[in-house]
């Protein structure tokens, strides 16, 4: 017996075997696991943030209003919500690698789609059709609906990161979510903005071939990291209604106020930025590589700070800590960027944005690490698709009211918005949980 688990200890698993994993053998192809879960995390970022600097664009191109701008960005985010509970309970009962699989797949075709759409000449196509803008309008929501209905990758990809990760461990493995952010919005806006200035298509053509090469990466790399005995049985079919979904995690008394104010942050922040770089263009006048090199700026201190920073961070000062500390920041970057002029907007809002920065790399890993450690351990990936399921609300929320409030109240309007939200969030996380047990718990952590 001791010579057979001596030879068992040295064996190394091929073929199938390797992508069967008990939690003794995830450290060993952990690498590979990282290299996919980052990539697919970025996939996800980059299908979102594609669009950003397109969206003056298609506002000058085709007349679109602030209000639908606002709408079609934050689309993506709604049918993201509609399916996570359903993508984190299928991830649960049949493992990570197919989930994950098929939605690498549904982001090859939504972003396909929004690529030929606007890379079609529309007006030679069809000179006498009066309603060409509707039909676009159409294709780019549709678009829009396929990428982020398959968006179901991040709760997916955030299981394949808790399964590999201790509770204790967990707010530095989510930090490469924070990275995967970062990098969204370094290479989405930034490439955007280079790549739109030489041809529309350019940005939505990247944009699709990294998410190809996403597919073939997950298929040829991925192991499964979610073994057969560890899986459970689909839920009720009401309780992946993703409304149904957010009321039960709303009702746990524990978890509530956190789960308000991660949507809060989540609202206000997406929406301020959704109107951002339309923002500098409209009111600023900035051109060229300069809008897409604002949220450029936003993506490498996000980076460095989810990345680097966060695990040390934590260690020192707490998730709580972090969390209000993050909230202070990003507020004190929405002010500067709310009261620039165009005589100072440079200088101003390159000072603004690494507070946001900051701030967002602080208020992501660690909010949702306080929210994920005081869950239920079991059905990581249904747990988790909550959390997105709030992000995504939060996100299309913000999106559309941002594009209502730029329109009908003023350009500045999202940013004032966005500071007030952004405190109701401070006051939710300060307050900590209802009891004094609670209370103390959090702060300790």
């Amino acid at each position: 017996m001791h010579n057979q688990g001596v030879g068992s200890r040295k064996a190394r698993p091929y073929g199938i075997v390797r992508f069967i994993l008990t939690p003794s053998q995830l450290r060993r192809p952990k690498i590979p696991i990282l290299l996919c879960a980052f990539i697919t995390l970025l996939n996800d970022r980059l299908g979102e943030t594609v669009i950003l600097p397109l969206l003056p664009k298609l506002k000058q191109l085709f007349g679109i209003s602030a209000t639908t701008l606002g709408l079609l960005a934050g689309t993506y985010a709604l049918a993201q919500f509609a399916v996570a509970p359903l993508i984190g309970a299928l991830s649960d009962r049949f493992g990570r690698k197919p989930v994950i699989t098929i939605c690498v797949a549904g982001s090859v075709i939504g972003l396909g789609l929004f690529t030929i759409t606007i890379g079609i000449d529309w007006s030679s196509m069809l000179p006498a059709f009066a309603g060409e803008t509707s039909l676009i309008l159409i294709l780019l929501f549709t678009s829009r609906i396929i990428d982020g209905a398959s968006g179901g990758t991040v709760a997916s990809a955030t299981a394949v990161l808790a399964d590999i990760s201790k509770p204790e461990n967990r707010a530095k493995a989510f930090g490469l979510i924070g990275v995967a952010f970062g990098l969204g919005f370094v290479l989405g806006p930034f490439l955007g903005g280079l790549l739109t200035e030489r041809n529309l298509i350019l940005p939505a053509l990247a944009a699709t071939a990294f998410a190809i090469t996403n597919l073939i990466l997950v298929i040829g790399l991925l192991p499964e990291t979610h073994p057969p005995e560890a899986r459970k049985a689909l839920p009720p079919k009401g309780l992946l209604n993703p409304i149904t979904q957010l009321k039960i995690v709303f009702t746990n008394p524990i978890v509530r106020r956190l789960c308000i104010a991660f949507f809060l942050f989540f609202m206000a922040f997406n929406g301020l930025t959704a109107m951002l770089l339309l923002y500098l263009e409209e009111v600023f006048q900035w051109d060229g590589m300069l809008p897409g090199l604002s949220l450029a700026v936003v993506g490498v201190v996000a980076m460095i700070v989810q990345g680097g920073l966060i695990g040390p961070l934590v260690k020192y000062f707490g998730e709580w800590r972090l969390t209000l500390g993050g909230i202070g920041f990003v507020i004190a970057g929405c002010l500067l960027i709310a009261i620039a002029k165009p005589s100072n907007s440079i200088p101003v809002v390159f000072s603004a944005l690494p507070l946001l920065a900051i701030g967002t790399g602080l208020v992501v890993p660690s909010l949702r690490a306080l929210v994920s450690r005081r869950l239920d351990g079991s059905g990581q990936g249904a747990v988790l698709g909550s959390l997105q399921g709030l992000q995504s609300l939060g996100t299309f929320i913000g999106a559309a009211a941002a594009g209502l409030a730029y329109e009908q109240i003023g350009p500045r309007s999202p940013f004032w918005l966005g500071i007030i939200v952004i405190a109701i969030v401070g006051v939710l996380v300060a307050g900590g949980l209802p009891g004094t047990k609670s209370n103390t718990a959090i702060k300790q952590s």
